[in-house]
């Protein structure tokens, strides 16, 4: 259902080379460099960031990135914690989502929540 979103960054350049980082195991990679705004995705732009363009701090966003499985959400971890990101949770089961619901979350360079989530079961 979501066509696209957007993020505003503090810091850009942390933004970008954070998401170079962490969406790469998920196949995504930037697709448009404006500079300081930059689309990601697969085949098409579905994830921007952007600088700050409003008054006071942006709040807190949670954005979950497909999976194409379960090695791929320990990859997408492995990478954040490369960058120095906070894990806010080592990737597991989630059963009150679903049974196969396996998801990791750490905070991005402006405190967003990101997850990868798969929800097929272990291969």
């Amino acid at each position: 259902m979501i066509d696209h979103i957007s993020v505003q960054a503090a810091d850009p350049a942390a933004s970008a080379a954070f998401y170079d980082r962490v969406l790469a195991p998920l196949g995504g990679k930037r697709l448009l460099d404006f500079g300081q705004v930059i689309g990601y995705g697969t085949t098409r732009p579905t994830f921007w960031i952007g600088p700050v363009t409003t008054e006071g701090r942006a709040r807190e966003a949670h954005i979950a990135f497909s999976a194409a499985d379960r090695a791929g959400v320990r990859a997408f971890l492995a990478a954040a914690v490369e960058t120095g990101a906070e894990v806010l949770h080592e990737p597991r089961l989630w059963p009150e989502y679903h049974p196969d619901y396996y998801g990791a979350f750490v905070r991005d360079p402006d405190g967003n929540n990101v997850e990868a989530v798969c929800h097929t079961p272990e291969s």
